[in-house]
């Protein structure tokens, strides 16, 4: 295969960023390239301009990652630090210490970040030689609060991310490589942005807080905007800081008069989000990448297990050789591999790499001393792989042998993710958490002509739908969606995991009893119906349960013993793949798929027991008895397993793995379940502040969304789950509907939607909005609650055609906390107005043989909460209570606004009024005694952050919220019988001119001024509590 760039100089030319690759020992150095600023554009590197790029600024970097573009703004990232951790036949394998990211805006910002990033290794050699630190390369990742962390760790520091004071960072970074500090403390707090620096703005700075007041309140923001702290500079401009907030640094009025025009822009521009995020979104993945979670080799696909990697030819690119399943930065690398420049494209796994060497004294009749020396130091594993002197040295005496076991954990990047936000499975049979771990035997030369053993096993989340809630100790499972959804998925994951293992055997670790025991009821039932179903292709599943905590209560760990008992047969009928010569001897036919509910703790325990066992057995094929379960010196392949199971918790939970004192010691004492409860509250910490950004990040990096995952996060304070089809679910979801709530068979069903609506019926704005759906046919519509995680019907109301007295609509605005939220064009919606009849009707799914009829809002909500709970339905009643008298006051307003056919006709009574009320009714009252209701729905965000099309292509465009809300506004007018807009024209008392006589109105439902008003003092507080801490 084409060899890969081992090391390159980066240089900020005046038309783009030069990849000039650096010569190997004895060899020419290759074609440079070119990145263009703004475009990113990739073309080889011509002579003359390495000439004219002599003299100029350089950085030098270990590989490409990628690069990736958020909003208007692109970087490249360069692997600036790296460590060897492994050498696999010959071949270098390193781990990933530390990243430079470089800003493609201009030649002055990537001038300015290669300064500051060589300036960081320069003062890390400087540590260096004064013995603060042992190697350079601990010394990069060590050096986390340098210049170089600066320039891009900080929503001030990097050149071009909006609100940098640029000049007054440069003198400030340039008095700390000195080793000075000279700036004030309200500088430093603000400058820099900490932790806290958001609030720190707010309250430090005489106007940062009205400028989040006056934005909520719908006030002008031409005063707060002077600061220059909202103002948003274009790429390779000079930014100042305004003098509210540092006296000294002087502001242009012209400054002025460009950042609140900026601002405005802005404001209206959703990317405007994406770039205010920028800085945490580079900070994140300086942190992710740098967190030795991601390896690598220039020449050895470190992706594929033994026995499965394709046949090596020289024309094929490495890229194009790794299993895609473990190609973590392929979306970054896509840029060079459409530029065909496959040199650059480097390979990264997430996952572990590990290696121990060991001695063996092959004469020792005594299995628990059958091991005579190990090393656990990498420097001295590879120097007795690359030294045939050193390994004649270690096995000194003719009765040893020399191993070496290499340890290799796998992430999938199929359901990436953290902890609690990424769970169960997906519709096409991913599940969370997915790594496979291989542990290889060999002699340490790797020869050829001795046998090389390799053993697969494989962690996975339950393959169920199902979630939990971050905000628990200890949270219990969710099941959701129907049992067919279930299956179907379930299914799909065991079939490919057939196809890739050949046989399963499924360990369950979840307790038999309390919150985990029905997910594991769940698993077993699917795999019996699997089984009865004759399994995958004549092949059936496998399936053990041990009660991990039960039978080992009171920290009695080696009872993993009895599991070991009741698998040793089938882990030992599965094999090992064993390859002498180049060729495969024989392949591991199965593999044993090991979960709890994380896929950590109780997996990491029963997996290195599994290795264990198979190592045994392994050398017992070498003729060497061994038990290293007895033998008290091999602690060597304790802490092999450890180190492999802390890197997966980190990845996944960001903490290191529990119960690791016995994975390393095989004992298990109260300083460990004091460490343990330690991690414990670093891991809840974590749920509940750090993930929700974290998994935004992963799934950007990916590819897996678009950068509006930013928009919503700001949003909500958290994003989607990418894996789910919404448009299958949503489709899903009418189908059921309209199976189930219409009811006469004389019904044509015309169309179906899915909708947003206030949570209590007859209101504009209560929260939360629920996702519904909505059906037409030819004589009502029906507004159906539906329960999502169910997939179930939880109620309905159906309203008929004839009760319908008029539509509005147009902009729809229920909150004006985010940028999106307030974006007019795409905040749109409907309110169907109508006066109940005797056959309009609302049901509740009560569970129970029968469904309950509840005419009135009081009922409907009673049933709902009853339904829901107590103690959360009773917050909600309260909370509804207290922005009951806003939501009527604008429902009220809305009514006298809207000009409905009924009213211009002179508000005629029902046709289906029961005769006995129409005979007691004054004709003249019988119009106005029946109250009008509500229904209002608000369009769905057209266009999610999720990718655009799915692997079958069938995404597609989707209607804007506009089109979308005209288009049912169309179809319900076409069923009544009228115009969807006609008539004539009339001056309402605001002075608006109206389309009156048919039955759909335009007019504003909550416009954005009203919508301001009522967005109260403690929702805005609650919200900037929530930026301030997820933010």
């Amino acid at each position: 295969m084409p060899s890969l760039v081992h090391k390159l100089v980066i240089i900020a030319a005046a038309d783009g960023i030069l990849l000039q690759p650096s010569p190997l020992r004895n060899q020419r150095s290759g074609a440079g390239l070119q990145i263009s600023y703004r475009t990113n554009s990739i073309t080889p590197l011509g002579e003359d301009q390495t000439d004219s790029s002599k003299g100029s600024k350089t950085l030098e970097a270990h590989g490409i990652v990628g690069l990736f573009t958020v909003a208007s703004s692109s970087y490249l990232i360069a692997i600036s630090s790296r460590q060897q951790v492994a050498q696999i036949r010959g071949k270098p394998v390193y781990v990933i210490t530390g990243v430079n990211i470089i800003p493609l805006s201009s030649q002055s910002d990537a001038k300015k970040a290669i300064e500051l990033s060589t300036a960081s290794s320069k003062k890390a050699a400087n540590r260096a030689s004064a013995g603060l630190a042992s190697d350079s390369d601990a010394l990069e990742d060590d050096n986390e609060d340098t210049e170089h962390d600066q320039a891009f760790n900080t929503e001030d520091d990097d050149p071009t991310i909006p609100h940098t004071p640029e000049a007054d960072k440069s003198e400030v970074s340039a008095s700390q490589g000195a080793g000075e500090k000279s700036s004030s403390v309200v500088q430093d707090v603000i400058g820099r942005k900490g932790q806290y620096g958001r609030f720190a703005e707010k309250w430090f700075s005489k106007k940062g807080w009205s400028v989040e007041k006056r934005r909520m309140q719908g006030m002008s923001e031409a005063d707060s905007e002077e600061s220059g702290n909202n103002s948003r500079k274009a790429p390779g401009t000079e930014n100042t800081v305004a003098s509210e907030d540092f006296p000294d640094t002087p502001t242009k009025a012209s400054d002025k008069q460009d950042q609140r025009e900026e601002s405005k822009e802005a404001q209206a521009d959703p990317s405007a989000v994406a770039d205010n995020l920028t800085p945490k979104l580079l900070k994140t993945t300086k942190m992710l990448l740098s967190s030795h979670s991601f390896y690598f080799s220039y020449d050895h696909d470190i992706t594929r297990r033994l026995g499965t990697s394709q046949t090596k030819n020289s024309d094929v690119p490495l890229h194009k050789l790794v299993d895609p399943l473990f190609f973590w930065n392929r979306h970054l690398a896509i840029s060079f591999i459409d530029a065909a420049q496959h040199s650059f494209v480097l390979p990264l796994m997430q996952g572990f790499v590990g290696q121990r060497a060991f001695t063996v004294n092959t004469e020792s009749e005594d299995p628990s001393r059958t091991v005579a020396a190990a090393k656990e130091n990498v420097g001295e594993i590879i120097e007795l792989q690359n030294n045939a002197s050193s390994a004649k040295e270690f096995s000194a005496s003719p009765e040893t042998r020399d191993f070496l076991i290499t340890l290799i954990s796998r992430r999938s990047t199929l359901r990436p993710g953290l902890r609690y936000l990424r769970r169960g499975i997906d519709s096409e049979g991913n599940t969370a958490n997915y790594v496979e771990t291989e542990q290889i035997l060999s002699e340490p030369s790797w020869n050829p002509s001795a046998r090389i053993y390799s053993f697969t096993q494989i962690r996975g989340s339950i393959p169920l739908y199902f979630t939990q809630s971050p905000y628990s100790f200890k949270p219990v499972p969710v099941l959701q969606h129907s049992y067919e959804a279930n299956h179907a998925a379930f299914r799909r994951h065991f079939t490919n995991f057939i196809n890739t293992y050949s046989n399963v055997q499924v360990v369950l670790l979840v307790d038999k009893q309390g919150v985990e025991a029905k997910i594991g009821e769940e698993y077993e039932k699917h795999t019996n119906e699997l089984n009865n179903e004759s399994g995958i292709n004549g092949i059936k599943l496998g399936f053990e349960w041990f009660d991990f905590h039960n039978i080992c209560r009171g920290m009695k760990f080696e009872n993993v013993s009895i599991l070991m008992d009741s698998i040793g047969s089938i882990i030992s009928e599965f094999g090992t793949t064993i390859e002498k010569d180049g060729k495969i001897q024989r392949g591991q036919t199965g593999a044993l798929r090991t979960n709890c509910m994380d896929c950590l703790d109780r997996t990491n325990v029963v997996q290195s027991a599994c290795g264990q066992r198979s190592l045994e057995e392994q050398l017992k094929y070498e003729g060497i008895t061994l038990s290293l379960q007895a033998d008290t010196s091999t602690q060597w392949f304790n802490t092999l397993w450890a180190d492999n199971g802390d890197a997966i918790s980190k990845q996944y939970s960001s903490t290191a793995a529990l119960k690791g004192d016995y994975t390393r010691t095989r004992k298990r004492d109260y300083r460990g379940a004091i460490n343990d409860f330690g991690l414990t509250l670093s891991r809840y910490f974590n749920n509940i502040v750090n993930d929700y950004f974290s998994q935004a990040v992963i799934d950007f990096l990916l590819g897996n969304v678009t950068d509006r995952v930013f928009s919503e996060f700001e949003a909500d304070m958290m994003s989607g789950d990418p894996a789910m089809s919404m448009r299958k679910v949503r489709q899903s979801a009418i189908d059921t509907s309209s199976k189930i709530v219409i009811a006469d068979q004389d019904e044509d069903f015309l169309g179906g939607w899915t909708l947003l609506c206030p949570r209590d019926p007859n209101t504009l704005r209560t929260f939360p909005f629920e996702e519904i759906v909505l059906l037409l046919t030819n004589t009502a519509i029906y507004a159906v609650r539906f329960d999502w995680n169910m997939e179930k019907v939880a109620g309905f109301e159906r309203v008929e055609l004839k009760s319908i007295v008029g539509i509005m609509k147009g902009i729809y605005i229920t909150s004006t906390l985010a940028a999106a939220q307030t974006d007019e064009e795409r905040n749109v919606g409907f309110v169907v107005r109508y006066r109940p009849g005797q056959k309009d009707v609302a049901r509740i799914n009560t569970r129970s043989l029968s469904t309950a009829v509840v005419p009135r809002r009081e009922e409907f909500d009673e049933a709902r909460r009853n339904r829901e709970g107590g103690g959360r339905a009773e917050a909600e009643r309260e909370g509804a209570d207290d922005q009951g008298g806003q939501d009527d006051e604008a429902l009220r307003d809305l009514q006298k606004r809207m000009t409905t056919a009924c009213d211009l006709e002179g508000s005629s009574a029902p046709t289906d009024l029961p005769a006995e009320s129409k005979s007691k009714a004054n004709p003249k009252d019988i119009g106005k005694s029946i109250e009008l209701k509500t229904l209002a729905f608000k369009a769905l965000p057209a266009d999610s952050s999720f990718a655009s099309v799915n692997r079958d292509g069938s995404e597609g465009q989707d209607l804007t919220e506009k089109r979308m809300v005209q288009m049912v506004c169309e179809e319900i007018a076409k069923a009544i019988g009228g115009d969807a807009l006609g008539g004539k024209r009339v001056v309402t008392r605001e002075g608006l001119v109206r389309e009156t006589g048919g039955i759909v109105e335009e007019g504003d439902i909550i416009s954005l001024a009203e919508a301001r008003k009522s967005t109260g003092l403690l929702e805005q507080l609650g919200h900037s509590l929530k930026k301030l801490v997820w933010a």
